[in-house]
């Protein structure tokens, strides 16, 4: 799967491109057809303690699927993404098995 990683208004780490690229790699085992991912790391309004945004868009055949969260660390925000992309693509390999 190729995962492409854009940070927007900071740097990102390598430590946290590590973690991304490794929790994305998780989905990869939940449904064979997975093209690519998308992955923006944000750091959103300031005075709110969960400012660490994190969007994911996983290219698929057919529909992409797109998830975005927020939280107190990136770590947090991916952790969540992940969750809700695997319930995402399960759903979607059933309607696909239903075609």
């Amino acid at each position: 799967m190729n995962i492409k990683i854009q940070s927007i208004k900071f740097d990102a780490d390598q430590k946290l491109i590590d973690y991304v690229n490794a929790k994305l790699a998780k989905v990869d085992k939940f449904f064979e057809g997975i093209i690519g991912a998308e992955v923006f790391l944000k750091l959103g309004n300031s005075t709110d303690p969960a400012n660490k945004v994190v969007e994911v868009k996983l290219l698929i055949p057919g529909n992409d699927l797109f998830v975005e969260r927020a939280g107190k660390k990136f770590e947090e925000a991916l952790d969540e993404c992940v969750e809700v992309l695997k319930r995402q693509v399960n759903r979607q390999k059933e309607k696909m098995r239903g075609i």
